[in-house]
């Protein structure tokens, strides 16, 4: 089995983003950053936020399911948010997404808040709301369970330090974990932590069995060409021991985001 994890930046460098993922062959995407605006007449819209002004594709899940056929797609979102349509606004939903091969049974689901609460009417101050969606999937490679959490971690403009709201944050997802998850069988968490590898996070999740890969093996940048800024770390996937490890990669290229892909590859 393949697992996947990418914040995908909106669709920002969406031809390649749209090959990669149409070729990596995964059996199970985990992606953030994804956003839909049913409304919406142009295929790109504008996002502004104080002075930072980006653009993001209009109907990136529908786009992914369309490229992603063999999967079943469930979209998560946190906000809505008016962005620019052209000339005219346009409500856009944010948030995050996961694709599972449709071979593979969904024999659990646990979706829920780690940060605020769904916010109908704007994408609000930050740190913005935030969630976390675990799936509890059947192996039929293995005949046992498998239990994938995926997350996006809240932004604070301040940094990436732990902070109170971190703190309740990584709380909320082990409620959620534990939701679930049947102990003593396989566990993957993984997505954008936003978080340093010092982070008090990851020794919180240490005391369900979990470890990180991405530091574990020596990785030292999640981050591709197109983040211009210091500290390289935000993307991580931990496994609990029982998950056999066949590969572990943080892909470098094709650059298909401002992070990069996250691929692990089990027996």
């Amino acid at each position: 089995m393949k697992i996947a994890s990418l914040n995908i930046w909106g669709g920002m460098l969406h031809e390649p983003l749209m090959r990669y993922l149409a070729n990596i062959d995964a059996d199970v995407l985990c992606l953030q950053e994804v956003a839909r605006a049913p409304g919406a007449r142009n295929d790109w819209l504008t996002y502004r936020d104080g002075s930072v002004e980006l653009q993001q594709r209009a109907h990136l899940f529908d786009e992914i399911a369309a490229v992603l056929p063999a999967h079943d797609g469930i979209f998560c979102p946190t906000a809505r948010g008016m962005l620019e349509d052209g000339d005219e606004p346009c409500w856009q939903e944010f948030g995050i997404a996961t694709f599972v091969r449709k071979d593979i049974p969904i024999i659990g689901q646990a979706l829920d808040f780690i940060h605020g609460s769904f916010s109908a009417n704007g994408f609000g101050a930050h740190p913005r709301p935030r969630n976390a969606h675990g799936i509890r999937i059947f192996d039929h490679h293995t005949g046992a369970p498998i239990a994938v959490v995926q997350l996006h971690g809240l932004r604070d403009p301040a940094g990436k330090q732990d902070t109170p709201a971190r703190e309740r944050q990584i709380e909320a997802l082990i409620c959620l974990i534990k939701r679930i998850w049947h102990t003593g069988e396989p566990l993957v968490v993984c997505g954008d932590f936003n978080v340093l590898p010092d982070s008090a996070t990851f020794a919180a999740l240490g005391q369900l069995g979990l470890s990180d890969l991405v530091t574990g093996r020596g990785f030292s940048d999640t981050r591709t060409s197109h983040y211009r800024k210091d500290g390289r770390f935000a993307d991580y996937m931990l496994v609990t021991p029982n998950v056999r490890v066949n590969t572990f990669e943080v892909v470098a290229e094709p650059e298909v985001s401002d992070h990069r892909p996250l691929i692990l590859d089990i027996a």
